[in-house]
């Protein structure tokens, strides 16, 4: 049985060798790699060598008891699983021996339906930590690599255009629904300019009303209303050199609009209160969920300011356009939330990475990263599964089976989308995935890259 690329390898640990011979050859015509120890020591040091998946070991063995053997592997190598070999006699020592951290015990004289049984439940979730790690090493290359973590069609796009106007001055409006990461490209924008070593200063102007919004972004004298007992200086004199973010810029009124826009053309203002004209050198990087020029259109939002504002334009994918991201970004949030909960969970079931795929996520990684947050939590076991995910997940599995495709993307990017996630709808079924597409088989494999076509393919 092979786990990726690799086959899985059984140590056996048996000091009795004729249970060694025969656990070998019943594990080796399934297809497992198998290698042998005849006593616990000689299995403890066969297991620092590495390369070993799942021990079966006897608990009654010389120089080393399977319980002693157990505890040794759980602190050298925790993500082998240890499976028991016990007499009918001392089935109570099994179960203290899963309470140690056991994977599962067979008792004497076993069965190969049983022994089959325990050995593939065992070699499945080996399979499913090794895929889970993978996923956790392209998150720390991603993370370490100061990127936002992605690697779909989609935000690869939206990251290339990030590098391309990072380095210039131009003013950036960024749009996408609430919680695609508007904040993450920002603050890419301003780490990609030579402002990087000058303030990146943050507001978000849905958060805070008219008249106090006004005062934060330009500042006030003592004595310019009610409360302003001292000077205060606003959020575009501290990004002076720098970078401002204004989160939600379509929640400006019309009044602050004008302001902005005086700030936009000339680089000066006026703190309230004041009669002082300051000058400023700022970047400013804008967002909002909300379509400008539908505001536009309906007197909401000042023509010219919004042609000021949308010099550059970088649009973010909804997840339901990048569900490919899911998995890297499912993991990334585990392994926050896991730290912060001081909990050893180590991925996610198959079943529960599916539904989290299928989903639609109107609010997009926010929710995710909610829902990742809510399964750490309440989870009781080492991987999240679908019993650790809400309702509402279980419930769209087949609804929000679909591919949405952005206009304008290339045809032959659109075919290679649709193939592979049919492929993936299909578990992998390259002859049932190409039934449902309506193609012949041989055009799946030419296709997929890396893959030979089999003979006589389609």
């Amino acid at each position: 049985m092979t786990m990726g690329d690799a086959r899985i390898r059984v140590l056996v640990v048996d000091d009795d060798l004729a249970v060694r011979q025969a656990l070998s050859r019943t594990l080796e015509k399934i297809g497992y790699d198998v290698v042998v120890a005849e006593d616990g020591q000689e299995g403890l040091d066969r297991l620092r060598q590495g390369g070993i998946h799942i021990v079966l070991a006897d608990l009654k063995m010389p120089k080393l008891s399977g319980n002693e053997l157990l505890k040794a592997a759980k602190a050298i190598a925790p993500d082998v699983e240890v499976i028991v070999i016990t007499g009918h006699g001392t089935v109570e020592d099994a179960v203290e021996a899963m309470k140690e951290g056991a994977y599962d015990f067979i008792t004497k004289p076993f069965k190969r339906v049983q022994l089959e049984k325990t050995i593939r439940k065992a070699a499945e979730k080996q399979a499913l930590v090794l895929e889970n790690r993978v996923l956790q090493a392209r998150v720390d290359e991603l993370q370490g690599a100061g990127q936002i973590i992605g690697t779909s069609p989609a935000i690869l796009r939206t990251l290339e255009l990030v590098n391309q106007v990072a380095p210039s001055t131009a003013t950036v409006l960024i749009q996408g629904e609430s919680g695609t990461g508007k904040e993450l490209i920002a603050n890419a924008v301003h780490h990609g300019s030579p402002r990087r070593a000058r303030p990146f200063i943050k507001v978000n102007c849905a958060a805070l009303p008219e008249t106090l919004l006004e005062s934060e972004l330009f500042g006030y004298e003592r004595g310019a209303f009610t409360g302003a007992v001292a000077r205060r200086e606003g959020r575009f004199e501290l990004a002076d050199g720098g970078t401002l973010f204004m989160d939600e810029i379509g929640d400006l009124s019309l009044a602050t609009q004008a302001k902005l826009l005086r700030v936009l053309q000339e680089g000066e203002f006026e703190r309230l209160g004041g009669t002082r004209t300051l000058k400023v050198d700022v970047r400013l990087v804008a967002a909002t969920h909300a379509d400008l020029a539908t505001l536009v259109r309906e007197k909401g939002f000042r023509e010219d300011l919004f042609y000021r504002l949308n010099v550059i334009t970088i649009q973010i994918p909804p997840l339901r356009e990048r569900r490919e991201d899911i998995p890297l970004l499912a993991q990334h949030f585990l392994g926050r939330y896991a730290v912060k909960n001081a909990k050893t969970i180590t991925g996610f079931t198959d079943e529960a990475l599916d539904l989290l795929q299928s989903y639609a996520w109107p609010g997009n990684v926010r929710e995710l990263e909610n829902v990742i947050e809510r399964a750490v939590v309440l989870t009781r076991g080492s991987m999240i599964s679908p019993a650790d995910l809400p309702e509402t997940l279980a419930g769209a599995d087949q609804a929000a089976r679909h591919l949405v495709i952005s206009v304008g993307t290339p045809l032959e990017e659109v075919e290679d989308r649709l193939i592979e996630e049919t492929l993936r709808y299909a578990r992998g079924d390259k002859t049932l995935a190409a039934k449902l597409l309506g193609i012949a088989t041989r055009t799946i494999y030419r296709r997929m890259k890396g893959e030979p076509q089999p003979p006589g393919a389609g």
